[in-house]
């Protein structure tokens, strides 16, 4: 249901356009009409007074009776004025000829409206006063670049147009549909560009632009083409100098630092949403605060991962802080980046933009083609890479002002992908670009399928527009075929014709002249390139490339101490700073705990030596309680053996030897040496308690 509608609101747009173009149609031929009838009246009077009119005396010719009124004036009258016709005949001389043959009067044909074809003008839709108008809009009196011949039915040679050199700062457009000769025109430009003595830069997406530095083999159909509009054409190659990014493909490696890059280019590339790509600032912002040069990817992620670590969270407190959540998000999509190749766009050496500023020692320009074709599946990496050539550019070069030629002039191919989803920072930061960086001296031309891929602020920079074929085969299509009929000036075209029948190698053209004005809207059939439209030899390439000068400056890859490194030391030593701290705190817990074991250990032996003391006061106890008894007991027993001693002191020998046969431990304790062997008993007994003790 949605496409009829459309396609119902596509025919009522093309009907309400039919019926302007039918009202302008109608205004300019009854303009027309007033002018010729103006200069037959002015002619009037040179007609013979006294001829008679040719009806007064016999019928009037067959076909101009329905145009006499029936009083026809006489000759002296001014005549009736002819229509203009659609197939675009002469005006019919009026009936006062045939009566006086020699006082005929030339009668000028009235101008054929848009898209008719006067006669003798090859059967084109210009009459003479436009074709006029291009020949004298495209004079160009000081250096110039020839793009071909003016179409008017068929290519008229001596009607050529041309770019003003010095108007190419003013920037331009090369647009049209696939297969419409874009690169040829792109190759034309650029070799015409430098053979002027001006310095090239332009990427060479597709892999077929390697040609211009090769001459170029004409054929038989070439030759008969640039014959047809006036080119002299004999091959020629071109100066080049092969570049490739970071080393992948053939050429040159181009490399830069992250630094370098910006944290805008790259938000572009990763696809970040406008908070992110606010926290990716804040990170560049951080890094070069602190010290920490961003030369790869990997320094970036070292400093993301740091700055969300337990180490660095506190580092942008300050500053509004980074959360994880977003640090996770530009962390995944670097690693996505980074594994589809881009680690080896950035690092060092980074190039040096002055070598795309060199000119040959014959006077020449350097065509510098950055070399592609290997990554076609990252084109928007490489359009976004170029953008920071042309800002780098921008930032390096002094003011100059117009200059009679440009310093470079940059070719933005696939310009299309520059801006598909560009945030508005980036595209404002690309309409400042292209609108300050005419006064550096240099030219930019976007190249692209149709011009609504451009934004509509860096269009109205563009001073030369060079329009292939457009297709209209949709509703989208052709909503996009007004649009961009609508932004060319007047002209004598129906330019939505003539854009969708175009042939390929032809172009609606208008560019600047000398003064700075638009010039006339041409139909252009283009010069053919001089250099090979084939890509170079892959073999030649690299030889070229093993050749350059730029090699040994460039070609190897340098790994400086940068932020990651510099992180990782830092991390590094803080980890030795933590081991040692965590070594010190086990230290003290270990002391803490042998502290507390001792203390454990004297109670324990505190305790230990009481029990022990105990234990030899019992024994001490004990051994006075034995040794009291025992005293007791020896002295009962010397008691005794003295009571006994007593009462037998009168016996005799007899009854002593009985005694000692009868109780010899009585007789050993009562005798005095018995007693002193007691007494030593008694002491070792405590001497070994003291020991003990």
């Amino acid at each position: 249901m949605s496409d009829a509608v459309e396609q119902a609101r596509a025919a009522a747009e093309a009907a309400r356009q039919a019926a302007d173009e039918a009202r302008r149609l109608a205004n300019e031929a009854a303009q027309r009409a007033e002018e010729l009838a103006a200069a037959l009246a002015a002619r009037a009077p040179a007609l013979t007074p006294d001829a008679e009119p040719a009806v007064a005396e016999s019928p009037a010719p067959s076909g101009q009776e329905a145009r006499l009124a029936p009083d026809a004036q006489p000759a002296s009258a001014t005549p009736p004025v002819p229509e203009p016709t659609t197939a675009g005949p002469a005006a019919a001389v009026p009936d006062d000829a045939t009566a006086a043959p020699d006082a005929a009067v030339p009668v000028p044909a009235a101008a054929p409206a848009a898209g008719t074809a006067p006669p003798g003008n090859g059967g084109g839709p210009l009459g003479p006063d436009a074709v006029a108008a291009i020949r004298t809009g495209y004079t160009v009196e000081g250096q110039a670049l020839e793009l071909g011949a003016l179409v008017n039915g068929e290519a008229q040679p001596d009607v050529q147009v041309r770019i003003p050199l010095g108007m190419l700062n003013r920037h331009g457009l090369v647009a049209g549909a696939t297969g419409t000769g874009k690169t040829r025109t792109l190759q034309v430009l650029a070799e015409q560009i430098a053979a002027n003595g001006v310095p090239v830069f332009a990427a060479d997406i597709k892999g077929d632009l390697s040609g211009l530095a090769v001459v170029g083999q004409g054929n038989e159909k070439l030759l008969a083409r640039t014959a047809g509009i006036g080119q002299q054409w004999q091959g020629l190659a071109s100066q080049a100098e092969l570049f490739s990014l970071g080393g992948q493909g053939t050429g040159v490696p181009i490399r830069a630092t992250v630094s370098g890059f910006g944290p805008l280019l790259l938000s572009k590339v990763l696809g970040l949403n406008d908070t992110q790509e606010s926290s990716l600032g804040l990170v560049f912002h951080y890094a070069e605060q602190a010290g920490l040069p961003l030369v790869d990817l990997a320094d970036l992620r070292s400093v993301l991962t740091f700055l969300v670590g337990d180490q660095g969270k506190g580092e942008l407190a300050e500053l509004g802080g980074l959360s994880k959540q977003t640090a996770g998000v530009i962390l995944r999509e670097l690693i996505t980046f980074a594994d589809k190749g881009a680690d080896q766009f950035f690092g060092e050496p980074e190039i040096d933009t002055q070598v795309f500023l060199r000119t040959a020692a014959d006077g020449r320009g350097i065509v510098s083609l950055l070399e592609v074709p290997g990554v076609q599946d990252q084109p928007e990496v490489f359009s976004t890479f170029l953008m920071w050539l042309l800002a780098d550019l921008f930032n390096e070069l002094p003011e100059v002002g117009d200059q009679d030629k440009p310093k470079l002039v940059f070719f933005f191919d696939e310009a299309h992908l520059l801006f598909s989803g560009a945030s508005k920072d980036f595209t404002d930061q690309i309409v400042r670009t292209v609108r300050l960086i005419r006064s550096k001296g240099v030219g930019i031309f976007f190249v692209t399928q149709t011009p609504k891929d451009v934004p509509n602020d860096v269009l109205a920079q563009l001073g030369s527009r060079i329009q292939h074929q457009l297709r209209a085969h949709t509703p989208d299509d052709a909503k996009a075929l007004r649009a961009t009929v609508s932004t060319y000036p007047s002209s004598d075209y129906d330019l939505g014709e003539v854009l969708t029948s175009l042939a390929t190698g032809e172009a609606i053209v208008t560019v600047m002249n000398e003064k700075g004005a638009p010039t006339p809207v041409a139909w252009t059939r283009l010069r053919a390139p001089q250099g090979s439209m084939d890509p170079m030899p892959a073999a030649e390439m690299q030889s070229r490339v093993q050749a350059s000068p730029l090699l040994a400056t460039y070609g190897t890859r340098v790994d400086p101490d940068s932020a990651h490194e510099m992180l990782a030391r830092r991390m590094e030593a803080a980890a030795a700073e933590a081991a040692a701290a965590d070594a010190q705190k086990d230290a003290a817990l270990a002391a803490a705990e042998a502290e507390k074991e001792a203390a454990r250990a004297a109670a324990t032996a505190a305790k230990e030596a009481a029990a022990q003391a105990k234990q030899e006061e019992r024994e001490r106890a004990a051994a006075q309680k034995e040794y009291e008894r025992t005293q007791r007991e020896f002295e009962k027993a010397e008691r005794a053996a003295a009571s006994r001693r007593s009462g037998r002191s009168g016996r005799s020998t007899r009854t002593t030897t009985s005694r000692k046969a009868d109780d010899p431990l009585s007789d050993l304790l009562g005798s005095r040496l018995g007693g002193t062997i007691a007494k030593e008993v008694v002491q070792g007994i405590f001497s070994t308690l003291r020991r003990r003790r």
